[in-house]
């Protein structure tokens, strides 16, 4: 049965999720989607910090977003290279100019050098988030401990984080495992001769062990091999089987004989490659960063994968099944290719990191983001590549923004984010750049550096599972319903290009005044609806009768 048959089209209308994927025909007469506009406030903010170094660091660049004291306002942990990773904290008022303050994490200098990313992820199942630590050399487990500091747990949790050059992470719940799974992507072996080329470094999978204590333990790790320099990785669930799988984007410039991968990870069994027998197609580019939407809402996701000379997007082929992950690329049709500089005069091809969809003018639709820079002074791809904002419209294609928005910055973007870091119901963007400061800009709106406007109507959630186990829901999926129409956005920990997220899940509404929200929670069970009105943040738990309020001071 393809993937348009019976029984999935019976549980996608159960789940209330089915709508027609083409826009009908009054959205189709809307004018083009609304552009933000975005004003640099790094410097004001208090975030003076670059990422640099050695040729080990013309990749990475990450920041982690994240809440490490308790105050549900988005701090950022940078990466810094050669120079010291930092810790903000967020002191934006709400609605204003933004604003951080460094503050000391607890960790060592040793520890907070050679940083390339971070994602956060609570490890230990204590509500309080963790950080994973991505390094030239030994990975970081670092236990939250509250007000924005941290503990080294790597021998604590049996740890062995390892000599590695590593680039990429991802982490999923498995069926019958308390404790998350930890995905590792490793860039070029070092030492092995004749590095760097065709010395790729095998992948790591960490699957947790129970101690006698009640604790966790990853002792041991599952080589991933082979491995084609890994510069992006994603726990997926691409058949929505209930089993995710672990997508991996790989750079060509280092490997031999590589591609894009796809692995099983059968709970309780050791991974597996799919292979051209299994229907997976051989696809080779210089795979820098993941993003994953569902664009239509039929139950699969879409893949944004950003490349040196233009940026894929794959779709699962209409005659592909549940077994089969035989995909389509859709990019040049929906305009995502930015294979180009936008502005400038520089023609040579781009290069494409971080990738992120969220919706930056809360229309409804999502937008696609992805920071550009060359890897250092590759004579054959552009200097001058501003990074791509690519709009959303009614149409079902993307119109690029980024010059108008006012982020076309002359940096060479490496990890990005998207959050609401001052609490107006419009994200706003930090960019790390390599040798350059990090650049952060706040959303206006429609407004000028004067004030900001809202663009369209929107709402924050934060999901949470009371308990022992899993108490950020990663896995769970949101369905946010406004009149007949439905977007969904799944709770992962991994994608973009060494930077990683967690709390509130942001989602423009456009002119609607509520919504009705619906949670599919990892083990596969929905809630019931819960009505919210707009432009507020509420906190959604697993159980409970309402949705709960969070007012911003």
């Amino acid at each position: 049965m393809t993937r348009f048959g019976i029984t999935a089209s019976c549980a996608l209308l159960t789940a209330g999720l089915i709508h027609p994927v083409l826009a009908t025909e009054s959205q189709q007469d809307r004018s083009l989607a609304p552009v933000p506009t975005f004003l640099e406030e790094a410097t004001a903010a208090g975030i003076d910090h670059t990422y640099d170094g050695a040729w080990e660091f013309f990749v990475g660049g990450g920041t982690a977003i994240f809440d490490c004291n308790g105050d549900r306002r988005p701090d950022l942990f940078i990466a810094g290279g050669k120079n010291q990773a930092r810790l903000y904290r967020n002191e934006s008022p709400t609605g204003g100019a933004l604003k951080f303050v460094p503050v000391d994490s607890g960790i060592g200098e040793k520890q907070a050098g050679k940083v390339l990313g971070a994602y956060p992820l609570d490890i230990n199942n204590d509500d309080l988030l963790d950080l994973v630590v991505l390094r030239l050399g030994e990975n970081l487990l670092l236990e939250g401990k509250g007000d924005c500091k941290f503990e080294l747990a790597n021998r604590p949790l049996g740890f062995d984080g390892g000599r590695e050059w590593t680039t990429a992470f991802s982490a999923t719940y498995e069926p019958d495992l308390d404790f998350p799974t930890l995905a590792f992507g490793n860039y070029v072996d070092r030492s092995a001769p004749g590095s760097p080329w065709g010395t790729c470094h095998d992948n790591f999978l960490f699957r947790p062990v129970a101690t006698e204590e009640g604790g966790v333990a990853y002792p041991e790790a599952t080589r991933l091999s082979p491995g084609y320099c890994t510069l992006s990785i994603l726990f997926t669930d691409w058949n929505r089987s209930g089993e995710p799988a672990l997508r991996v984007s790989n750079d060509r410039h280092y490997y031999r004989g590589g591609e894009e991968q796809l692995w099983a990870v059968p709970p309780g069994r050791p991974p597996r490659p799919y292979r051209k027998s299994d229907g997976w197609q051989h696809l080779k580019i210089w795979g820098m960063g993941i993003a994953s939407i569902d664009l239509d809402v039929d139950g699969f996701p879409e893949y944004a994968l950003t490349s040196m000379g233009d940026t894929k997007l794959q779709k699962l082929d209409d005659e592909s099944d549940e077994t089969v992950p035989i995909y389509q690329d859709i990019a040049f049709d929906l305009g995502v290719t930015a294979h180009r500089p936008y502005a400038g005069e520089d023609l040579k091809p781009s290069t494409g990191w971080h990738s992120e969809f969220q919706d930056v003018n809360n229309d409804g639709l999502w937008d696609l983001f992805i920071a550009k820079g060359n890897v250092e002074a590759m004579p054959d791809f552009a200097a001058y590549d501003p990074d791509n904002l690519l709009l959303g419209q009614w149409s079902g294609k993307f119109t690029e923004a980024g010059g108008a928005a006012g982020i076309g910055s002359d940096r060479r973007g490496r990890g990005a984010g998207l959050a609401d870091f001052n609490s107006d119901g419009l994200l706003d963007l930090i960019v790390v750049n390599r040798a350059a400061p990090v650049s952060l800009f706040r959303n206006l709106g429609a407004g000028t550096a004067g004030g900001p406007k809202p663009l369209g109507n929107w709402l924050a959630i934060d999901v949470r599972q009371p308990g022992d186990k899993n108490t950020r829901a990663v896995g769970a999926k949101i369905s946010v319903k406004t009149g007949n129409r439905t977007v969904v956005k799944d709770i992962q920990v991994g994608a973009g290009h060494a930077s990683g997220q967690m709390g509130f899940v942001h989602f423009g509404l456009g002119v609607a005044e509520r919504a009705n929200v619906r949670i599919k929670w990892p083990d596969g069970d929905w809630s019931h609806g819960y009505r919210v009105f707009a432009n507020g943040h509420v906190i959604i738990e697993r159980g409970a009768e309402k949705a709960r309020l969070w007012y911003p001071e």
